[in-house]
């Protein structure tokens, strides 16, 4: 007897739904990464404190604690403009607090699975107070010396 399937699978329209709308709530960082290379128009929101923000945060981001946004996000983030939310990792729901408030806003927004956490693990680089660093890529996360997985 199969563990996996003691419940069986959703029928594939169901699957369909489901796989669907959880790709449209969130992206991962591999993508992020390659829309900001790509110079795609989006805006990458760090929902982190100033601390947080001051051990790194991703090149290009937007500096919007949580709190804050409902304030502040309009003079930050052009209408209509697409963002996306990240804070520290998987154990932290912040990005998606983060992303709550910009949908209350009206912003078409997904949230960065994986957060600032698995940016750094994937050896993608990130900009602290003494310049653009990066670690090696954690085996665990990303192939050696490659910026993505491939899938």
């Amino acid at each position: 007897m199969s563990r996996v399937f003691s419940l069986p699978a959703a029928p594939p329209a169901i699957a369909i739904a489901h796989f669907a709308a959880r790709l449209s709530f969130e992206t991962d960082v591999s993508d992020v990464h390659a829309d900001l290379e790509s110079g795609a128009d989006l805006a990458v929101v760090d929902s982190r404190d100033e601390r947080a923000w001051n051990q790194g945060h991703l090149p290009g981001a937007l500096h919007l604690p949580t709190a804050d946004i409902a304030g502040h996000a309009s003079a930050l983030v052009p209408a209509g403009r697409r963002v996306v939310t990240y804070c520290w990792g998987p154990g932290c729901n912040g990005a998606t607090r983060a992303a709550l408030e910009f949908a209350k806003l009206g912003f078409a927004v997904k949230e960065m699975i994986g957060g600032y956490e698995y940016w750094v693990r994937e050896g993608l680089p990130v900009l602290t107070p003494e310049g653009l660093r990066r670690r090696p890529a954690d085996d665990l996360t990303a192939p050696n010396a490659a910026e993505a997985c491939g899938c």
